[in-house]
């Protein structure tokens, strides 16, 4: 059976990266454009999908990454009421 959970990021784990570029993580390398960084900037919790930047993986390299879809969780971390 194939594990098909998303991994995701937030902000924070990523260092609160300011620009757009590519970055060395524990994971791999990841790719963050400017417009990942707009939402961040108004969202600061929310959670990307990482979606593999390559499908062939070399195995003395550290996988590649770029940011996908994500999850706004900002009324999470406020506290706001959800009703």
């Amino acid at each position: 059976m194939t594990d098909i959970t998303a991994r995701k990021v937030n902000w924070q784990q990523v260092g609160h990266a300011a620009k757009p570029g590519r970055y060395l993580f524990t994971f791999g390398w990841l790719t963050i454009a400017e417009d990942d960084l707009a939402i961040w900037r108004t969202h600061p919790h929310a959670a990307f999908t990482l979606v593999p930047a390559k499908t062939i993986v070399d195995e003395d390299t550290p996988p590649e990454f770029h940011l996908g879809a994500f999850e706004l969780h900002d009324d999470q971390a406020e506290g706001a009421d959800p009703s």
